[in-house]
């Protein structure tokens, strides 16, 4: 076995080592983006968006004055 075969297989043992990262890099990826599609698809289940918070409670303290003010009427005669 000469120089120039020794080094043509280290090369092939360097290629097949770096594909074979690759290849595992490749499939975590994949693998991260399906978890975070389904964790972005089950979020809306478990949390509630600010802006969707902010307009129910908005329209929770204006029935909250209503009745504030019909008890304060009330109150007053």
């Amino acid at each position: 076995m000469d120089l120039h075969q020794l080094a043509t297989m280290a090369l092939y043992l360097f290629v097949a080592v770096v594909g074979w990262f690759v290849r595992v890099l490749w499939e975590a990826d994949h693998e991260m983006r399906r978890d975070l599609m389904k964790l972005q698809s089950s979020l809306p289940e478990t949390y509630v968006r600010r802006d969707d918070l902010r307009e129910w409670k908005e329209s929770v303290m204006a029935i909250l004055q209503r009745i504030e003010s019909k008890l304060d009427s009330k109150a007053d005669k």
